[in-house]
């Protein structure tokens, strides 16, 4: 075990700050200076650098990724009558939005291998009253979106609806299937800025992006009350903005996210390499990035077999090795959803998942002697 190396940390955003914090401090005191604190001329540059980044043609800024995927239902009028389809085994704000548009919530089940949505379950799910799917990207790698465009178009045929498709992307900016975007694929995109993302900011914000423009104009009209001109309201919507702030911090960090991300690559090929050597093939099963996508690696997610998760959680914890469970639960098992009647067992793969997965550090600035360290303590463990 590395001499050198004694604790591992999670994220360490201060190792971001020690090389772009003068940049960072400067575009704030702009902002200062400006007095334009929400939205403003930063959050008109985001806008277009976000939708050029990710080649959609808008992007609307909304005060959070949970903000972006309310705004986007929000935009394509789902409400009483509605069901919209969404992975159980994702962050709370995949499927809270839901409800609170007033929709019925229907879980899907994962495809094993990515953790995305399983295409094949979702066939199952759809009705006469299915209106959306919400497809997550998760830990930065894109779902099969080509499978879901044809559930869709075979919806249309088959009921005469439009069955929108609605990319859960806060943890996927960047990523990319057989070369293009996320982002593309959906009717509209949700992106998250949260700290802990790829490309994130120094609190809460998000966006929607979208080729369509009556549903970008509409999550444009919906972040500001639903009003338009000032004090003259079309519709009911939210109070959601992007703050000045936070569209300056990520201006600054926006032209260094793929470099960034070519960071996390080779942090996960050198994981991938230290597990091989440690010989570890039938304790852990580490993530497989897909041949045809880009992979981004918001998370690096291995399995952990024969029940020994929480046991190795411990150890790396007891170690200083920062390790995190995404997620421990299922949302069908969640409480405030009990009322939906879904039973552990009926979402099998998102049970296992909940009950192995283990997430390990995989933030650009990670060292290759962390990795080896944490390597080296994973294969303690098991002797």
């Amino acid at each position: 075990m590395s001499s050198q190396i004694n604790s591992v940390p999670m994220l360490d955003l201060k190792r971001q700050f020690k090389v772009i914090g003068e940049e960072m401090n400067d575009a704030l005191r702009r902002v200062n200076e400006t007095g334009q604190f929400v939205l403003g001329p930063e959050v008109k540059k985001l806008e277009e650098g976000i939708a050029a980044y990710s080649k959609t043609k808008r992007a609307v800024g909304c005060a959070s990724g949970s903000d972006a995927l309310l705004l986007a239902l929000m935009a394509i009028k789902a409400g009483e009558g509605d069901e919209i389809i969404a992975p159980s085994f994702t962050f709370f704000a995949t499927a809270s939005c839901i409800p609170r548009v007033g929709a019925d919530v229907v879980f899907a089940d994962i495809d094993p291998v990515t953790f995305c949505l399983n295409p094949e379950d979702v066939r199952k799910k759809l009705t006469k009253k299915t209106k959306a799917i919400i497809v997550v990207h998760l830990f930065g790698q894109a779902a099969d979106m080509r499978a879901f465009q044809e559930i869709a178009n075979d919806y249309q045929k088959k009921y005469g609806r439009k069955l929108y498709l609605i990319e859960d992307s806060a943890q996927a900016i960047g990523a990319e299937l057989e070369g293009i975007q996320v982002g593309n694929w959906g009717d509209a995109s949700c992106v998250s800025f949260y700290p802990t993302k790829n490309l994130g900011g120094a609190g809460d914000g998000g966006m929607v992006l979208s080729n369509d423009d009556e549903i970008a104009d509409r999550v444009l009209l919906l972040r500001g009350h639903g009003m338009s001109p000032r004090y003259y309201h079309k519709e009911i919507g939210i109070n959601s903005r992007l703050d000045s702030y936070q569209a300056a911090i990520l201006n600054v960090k926006l032209p260094y996210l793929d470099s960034w991300s070519n960071s996390r690559n080779a942090n996960a090929a050198r994981y991938e390499e230290l597990f091989a050597k440690a010989g570890l093939q039938e304790k852990i099963v580490t993530p497989v990035k897909v041949g045809n996508r880009r992979h981004v690696w918001n998370q690096y997610t291995i399995r952990v077999l024969n029940g020994r998760r929480d046991a190795l959680r411990a150890y790396l914890l007891e170690k200083k090795v920062g390790v995190d469970i995404y997620y421990p639960l299922g949302l069908h098992q969640q409480e405030c959803f009990a009322y939906l009647g879904y039973k552990p067992e009926a979402l099998p793969e998102t049970l296992k998942a909940a009950n192995e997965v283990l997430a390990l550090p995989i933030f650009p600035e990670l060292l290759p002697e962390e990795q080896q360290y944490l390597v080296d303590c994973v294969s303690a463990f098991y002797k």
